[in-house]
């Protein structure tokens, strides 16, 4: 789409003192290692994490052969590529969501988008929770600090797929049981988002406008840093 690819863009040349002059100041000795996985959602705040943290950490998430950016969509595709996402990398903190591909309605035989109300979602509650449950286990292994980000609303009404008004909420509520059974901390985007759909999303759609990935990334932001400890942080 034409919006995100102009945000990746102009997001590569934006000037971190503008939006977060503390992170230009000072450098580790020894940057960490940060791994981002999500959705689409992700993808479009991930290069403004990447460039605002250049001095801090190395920002990196799942990308595809041709070298664009690859989509986790939801916890049925984590279960089954969590392992390779991860690598052998050792990860100093793992920022992570799922959600927003569960909740969609897809058709039964293709497995494609749905925009029938009768066709399943991609994976109901019940098999969101024990998919995400296996996916905790996984990244809890790494040894690396985990950050869960809550699934971000969307319009009642919003185009293909079809997802039902609401959904975001009760899965929320599934994943934060689970995280917090497992003392992970959680990056609310959904609470930070929510009040301000009119302004930073675009109509009838789960996506975000330029500036609306620019306030997500601040978001993603301000987590990593609280994690990671550095002293201007603190």
């Amino acid at each position: 789409m034409n919006y995100r690819r102009d945000f990746i863009k102009t997001s590569l040349f934006l000037s971190p003192a503008i939006f977060c002059p503390k992170l230009i100041f000072s450098k580790p000795a020894q940057q960490k290692k940060v791994l981002l996985l999500g959705d689409s959602i992700s993808i479009g705040y991930t290069p403004f994490v990447q460039d605002m943290m250049k001095h801090l950490a190395l920002v990196s998430r799942p990308m595809l052969p041709d070298g664009s950016a690859e989509n986790c969509e939801g916890t049925t595709n984590g279960v089954q590529n969590i392992r390779r996402w991860i690598g052998d990398t050792k990860w100093d903190l793992i920022h992570f969501n799922f959600g927003l591909h569960d909740l969609k309605h897809v058709d039964p035989v293709t497995g494609e988008n749905s925009s029938n109300p009768a066709d399943p979602l991609q994976a109901d509650l019940k098999e969101y929770k024990n998919n995400l449950k296996q996916i905790v286990e996984e990244l809890k292994r790494t040894g690396a600090d985990l950050i869960f980000a809550t699934t971000t609303p969307y319009p009642d009404t919003v185009n293909n797929p079809l997802r039902d008004p609401g959904m975001s909420e009760k899965y929320n509520r599934v994943a934060v049981k689970i995280m917090n059974r497992n003392n992970i901390d959680i990056n609310d985007l959904y609470t930070f988002a929510k009040p301000r759909l009119q302004e930073i999303q675009l109509p009838n759609n789960v996506h975000f406008t330029e500036e609306g990935y620019r306030a997500l990334g601040r978001k993603v932001i301000d987590r990593i840093t609280e994690h990671l400890e550095y002293p201007q942080y603190r």
